[in-house]
């Protein structure tokens, strides 16, 4: 009988202290847990910011292309191939400010990205719109390789110049870089959403 009391205390004692382990380890439902000192982890080796861009014709052109995003070395870089151009031609391309291409003539798109204010200009020269980027030229079949940096515009940053869901226009005809305030590009005749 002594042996069957010492075993069962013994077992009661384990229990015991199990249960106690346990509730010291789990704070209680109230209690503020302390944020962790140690610094997050590294995104993976050679992950870049990107995004992409699939352009559609407006009603009654062809243009179409998709181009690709991406941030190298703090410059944000756009490149892909644009169809359906005119023939041998320069192609104002611009960053709208909606990205909102719904409108049958992509005005759904507004205007020109411009945060800072600036007149609508080269985006070679110091006054222009964040949004203004250098013409595009299509070859004899009407398509166009594009291989650009986009100065002053950045990507996924949540920034005053981030270019994430605005829209890229393309236009019938090329910027003259200085007519305001648009660089008379003409029609809009291809849009499409950053993303």
């Amino acid at each position: 009988m002594r042996s069957i009391l010492m075993f069962s205390t013994s077992v009661a004692a384990v229990v015991l202290i199990a249960g106690c382990a346990r509730k010291e380890a789990a704070p209680a439902a109230d209690a503020p847990v302390a944020a962790s000192t140690e610094a997050p982890a590294a995104p993976p080796q050679g992950r870049k910011v990107t995004a992409l861009v699939a352009l559609g014709a407006t009603k009654g052109n062809k243009t179409t292309g998709t181009l690709a995003l991406e941030v190298r070395n703090g410059v944000v870089q756009v490149s892909g191939q644009v169809s359906g151009l005119s023939f041998n031609a320069d192609h104002g391309i611009h960053v709208h400010e909606k990205g909102n291409c719904k409108a049958p003539d992509a005005s759904s798109a507004g205007g020109h990205f411009n945060p800072t204010g600036q007149p609508h200009g080269n985006p070679e020269a110091a006054e222009h719109h964040v949004g203004d980027i250098v013409n595009i030229h299509s070859d004899a079949m009407g398509n166009a390789l594009v291989d650009l940096k986009l100065p002053g515009m950045t990507l996924k940053d949540g920034g005053p110049n981030d270019i994430n869901k605005k829209a890229i226009v393309i236009h019938e005809q090329p910027d003259d870089y200085t007519t305001q305030p648009s660089g008379n590009s003409g029609a809009r005749i291809a849009c499409g959403v950053i993303g």
